[in-house]
This record gives structure tokens, C-alpha cells and sequence, in this order.
């Protein structure tokens, strides 16, 4: 190997333009990261209405426009400067920032990825203050704007082309905006947020400060009317300092469910972002109020001295750390459950069995349901059958699962079933969703749906999939298209989109089975390639051996004794 020419192998000073270059590799990513920090820039200003316009995947255009405090001449012209800001004096106050960005710090590395970037403000003065960043020059002039600020940034990522060609599509570039739009309007009720998207508005918040409010913007009545606000303070410490949690938002009934948690939004002192922590933490909040695999939709905000939480520790801000995170979470799930036992939401009569000893699941080691005879049904939940010795108990929505998974499935490699829905039903998404629709239409259409967009969030629901003749609810396309949003890739999409399809029209709990139809579901349930667990992994079958009983009514032998 030749040695490299020395000057190539020195220590050297970088010139500015790399140095802004890595600065806003390390902060601009895609199009959403631009968003995030426009919209807590604005937010930091105490605007009270922010508007978000794009246009394509937002590498075209990008705007948002707040009526914060805005800035003067002198500020405006100095915040796009690297390492300048209005929101810290010195190192010291890092360890307590109140605030949610540095405008100084965010301005610099979106111009350095942008073609253009042009600022319009204005702090209530006679007149307002433009400043054009094009090409690395900066140009300062005078500009007519009400007291707030616009920033605008075109051609996103035209000098990094290796970049751009990392984006997805367009449509799943929006959707990341928009659901980055919808995270904090939901956690700041009290802002108005509108998102423009084409020169359509996507959707729009009312700013009242009611969390049912902003779910009626993001999402729909529904989920607005059947949810319930609360607000508690728990009390936790940490090496000798005790502090208060504050926890509020608004938590969805438990029949109001998605597949995923991502519908469970997560803000810690005003910045809104997914905490894999704090979902966990309202979802063991609802305890068994939720079926199986199901998240609720819920806005849940946490508020805590700043020391707590460091907002420093992702470039992209994209993760908070907490101090005595563990109790922290706790906090939150205690809240949650308060706020549902308050709404009376929990069930009652909750059954205890201690059979754990006694019940094993089924594998494929085990006895085949050739020779398993129906016996009974109990609860209107499980099918009792004997077989070869053993007293089967059969979870008959988890085998039902099963059969419709492994059915549709081979229904994508064909022609797939479907039941026409007369008259076509309207089903309100999510703008992030609703993004996704046009994207993914063509495997919606091979699973057996016929979706097509009906304005702003809406969608027209024309057909459903009806596996074994079972319809398929229009509403099963959220969780459709929740899963093909969030596959690695379009099988893996593909694939937990018919997990959770395969739930809806399956046997629920109190349908009663005859003899003819049980023993044709447990026929079927054989037949399937993974009989013993249901899609999402739990166990379709149980067995108590014969011993258990005989230990149980303390006989001595089998049968007669």
C-alpha cells in the first residue's frame, strides 16, 4: 500500500462550508426534521397559530409561517449564524433549558441543506425584516409582515444528492411531516395548527386548549367523543430530591383501539416525540381493559423540572432522557390506570383460575386434531373437545385467527375474497395515513379492499375482505394501512397487515357456536400449517391431562378408582 501524501495525513482546521455541511447532516435528514425544528422554533416564540405548507415530499418547498414574538432586524440577521442563539447564556443553563430548540443553531444547518432559505419577520415594529441565505450569501432586507415569522426553505437537499436519493416516496415523506405536525398539535392543545399539503389542507386544530379539541382535528368524533381528559401529579425522587410529575392528556376508551402504539403520543416538557418508555407505560396503564394486542389512542404529556430531562442527547432530538426514568414511567402508568378506574371504564367481575400448573399449550409434538370431538362450549370463548386422553380447550377467536390469517395469505397470491359494503362506508384516518392511501391502493386491492380517497382524511370503503364469508369491518382499514405504514419493508408491512386483518372477522367472545359449526371450525383449525398459535403468537389450544384430574379429586387410579 503507498503511503498517502502527508498533507493528505495532517491535522487541519475544516473551512466553514464543511463544517456547516456536517452540522446539518447531523440535524437535517429528511424533510420532518426541517418541520420539527421550524414548529419548536415557533412554539418557543409563544405563537399561538402555526401553519405548515409543503408541497411534494417538502424537499420542493417548505413553510411555517407562526405569530410568535418574531424578531428585529439586528436578531433576524445574526440567528442564521452557526452557534447563535436567544435561549441559553452560558454552559450552565444546558443542564435546565426551558425551551424546546435554539433558533440560532437549527437556521444554519437547514440553509446549509437547503437551495434557498428565506426568513421573514417581524417583533410588532412599523416594519419587518427578510433575510435570504442562497448559495452560502446572505441578504438582509426590509419586508412588510404582522408581528411573527415565516421561514421558507426550497430545493431541500439539491446540493446532496446522495441524500435525496435516501428519501422515500413522496407520499411517505408527507406522511412523516404530517405525523410530526399532528404530534404536537395533540400536545399543545392550545395552538392552532393547520397543515397544507398540494394547497390542500390536510387538517386543522382549533387552539382551544381542550385535548378532545385537537383530537377532533387530528382524528375524528369518534375518537373525540369516546375518550376521557385527565390530569394528576405523582411524587417521585432521586437522590434525596423529590420532585412532582405532572401527567395529562387524553385517553381514548378502551373500545376505541389501534394495532400499533403509535397512535399513543409522547410529550416530556413540551416536546412532542415517540417514547418507546412512556408508551409502554399507558398501555400497562389500561391493563386488561384492552384486547390482546391492541393499543388505545391516547396524548399523554409529562412535565417535570428541566434538570430531569436532557433534550441533548439525539441531534435530531428525537429522544429524551429521563432522570429516574423507571419511576418516572411508573408515574405515568399510575396515572392512566387513576384516570380510567375514574371514568369507570374497568371491567368488573374479573375471574382468577390458578390452572397455570395445569394448562400447557399445545406445539406441533403434541396430538393432532384428527380425532378431537367437540363437547361443549364454555362462556361463549372456548370449545371444549377430547382427544386421545386429554381434554382440549380451545380459544376459538385466537383458532378462528389462525384459519383467516393462513387464508388470506394465500389469498394475496390469488384472487382474494371480498364483500361489497352497500351503501360505501366513510372511515376517517389519520393524516399520516390518509397520506398513504394512494401509495399502498394496489395491496390494499389484493387483500380485498376498495378504498379510495374522499377528501381531507376521509376515505370511501367500497369493498372488505370476507375470509370464510366472515366480512371484515370498513374500519379494519386503519389497522390495514397502520401496518403497511410501518413495515420494514412492503412483506414485512404486508405481513402484520394480515395479523391484525385476520382479528376483525373473527369469532368474538359471547358468539355461539352449534355443534355442526365447532367441529367445522376445529376441522379447519387442523388443517392449517401452524395450528397451535394464533398470528400474534399466543396459544390457540390448551390441554389438561387426564392425571390432573385424578390428583385433583383425589382418586387413586384413572377412571374407576
Amino acid at each position: 500500500m503507498t503511503d498517502a501524501d502527508p498533507s493528505e495525513r495532517s491535522v487541519r482546521r475544516l473551512d466553514d462550508e464543511t463544517v456547516a455541511h456536517i452540522a446539518a447532516g447531523e440535524v437535517v435528514t429528511r424533510p420532518e426534521d426541517v418541520v420539527v425544528e421550524l414548529v419548536e422554533n415557533a412554539l418557543d416564540a409563544d405563537a399561538s397559530r402555526v401553519t405548515v405548507t409543503t408541497e411534494g415530499d417538502g424537499t420542493d418547498l417548505l413553510r411555517v409561517r407562526d405569530d410568535g414574538r418574531g424578531m428585529s432586524e439586528a436578531d433576524a440577521a445574526l440567528a442564521v449564524e452557526r452557534h447563535t442563539t436567544s435561549k441559553l447564556s452560558d454552559a450552565d443553563e444546558l443542564e435546565a433549558v426551558r425551551t424546546l430548540g435554539f433558533r440560532g443553531e437549527a437556521l444554519p444547518s437547514i440553509a446549509a441543506a437547503a437551495g434557498t432559505l428565506e426568513l421573514v419577520t417581524n417583533d410588532g415594529g412599523p416594519r419587518g425584516t427578510r433575510v435570504r441565505i442562497r448559495d452560502g450569501r446572505k441578504e438582509v432586507t426590509a419586508a412588510g409582515r404582522a408581528r411573527g415569522t415565516t421561514v421558507e426553505v426550497r430545493d431541500l437537499f439539491a446540493e446532496m444528492p446522495a441524500r435525496k436519493r435516501s428519501l422515500a416516496s413522496s407520499r411517505a415523506e408527507f406522511a412523516r411531516v404530517s405525523d410530526a405536525v399532528s404530534r404536537y398539535a395533540l400536545a399543545r392543545p392550545d395552538v392552532a395548527f393547520t397543515v397544507v399539503h398540494d394547497g390542500s389542507e390536510v387538517f386543522a386544530t382549533a387552539g382551544s386548549g381542550s385535548y378532545a379539541d385537537a383530537v377532533l382535528g387530528v382524528y375524528d368524533r369518534d375518537v373525540a367523543s369516546r375518550s376521557t381528559a385527565f390530569e394528576a401529579e405523582r411524587t417521585v425522587s432521586d437522590g434525596g430530591e423529590e420532585i412532582a410529575v405532572r401527567v395529562e392528556g387524553l385517553l381514548s376508551h378502551p373500545s376505541v383501539t389501534r394495532s400499533r402504539r403509535d397512535h399513543v403520543y409522547t410529550a416530556v416538557n413540551g416536546r412532542a416525540f415517540p417514547s418507546n418508555a412512556l408508551r409502554r407505560a399507558v398501555v400497562a396503564g389500561y391493563g386488561d381493559l384492552l384486547p390482546d394486542g391492541r393499543a388505545p389512542v391516547a396524548v399523554v404529556s409529562v412535565s417535570l423540572p428541566p434538570s430531569w430531562a436532557d433534550h441533548n442527547v439525539h441531534p435530531a432530538k428525537r429522544e429524551v432522557r429521563l432522570r429516574a426514568q423507571e419511576d418516572v414511567t411508573e408515574a405515568v402508568r399510575d396515572a392512566v390506570a387513576e384516570a380510567l378506574s375514574t371514568a369507570d371504564l374497568r371491567r368488573s367481575g374479573e375471574l382468577a383460575m390458578d390452572l397455570e400448573a395445569s394448562l400447557e399449550p399445545l406445539s406441533e409434538a403434541d396430538s393432532e386434531f384428527e380425532d378431537a370431538t367437540v363437547i361443549g362450549q364454555y362462556r361463549g370463548l372456548y370449545l371444549l373437545c377430547e382427544s386421545d386422553g386429554e381434554l382440549l380447550v380451545v380459544d376459538q377467536h385466537a383458532a378462528h385467527e389462525r384459519i383467516n390469517y393462513e387464508r388470506l395469505r394465500a389469498a394475496t397470491d390469488g384472487d382474494p375474497q371480498s364483500a361489497a359494503v352497500d351503501p360505501p362506508a366513510t372511515v376517517s384516518l389519520s393524516p399520516a395515513l390518509a397520506a398513504t392511501v394512494r401509495e399502498r391502493r394496489a395491496e390494499l386491492e389484493r387483500l380485498g379492499y376498495d378504498v379510495e380517497p374522499f377528501g381531507g382524511g376521509t376515505v370511501r370503503v367500497a369493498a372488505v375482505p370476507a375470509p370464510m364469508g366472515r366480512a371484515a369491518s370498513p374500519e379494519s382499514v386503519r389497522d390495514a394501512l397502520d401496518a403497511l405504514s410501518n413495515g420494514e419493508t412492503p412483506d414485512e408491512g404486508r405481513a402484520e397487515m394480515l395479523k391484525d386483518l385476520a382479528c376483525h372477522p373473527s369469532l368474538k367472545a359471547g358468539d355461539e357456536l352449534g355443534e355442526a359449526e365447532a367441529t367445522a371450525l376445529i376441522e379447519r383449525l387442523g388443517a392449517c400449517e401452524r395450528p397451535y398459535a394464533c398470528p400474534h403468537g399466543r396459544p390457540t389450544v390448551l390441554a389438561i391431562d387426564e392425571e390432573t384430574f385424578v390428583r385433583g379429586f383425589g382418586r387413586r387410579g384413572t377412571r374407576m378408582g
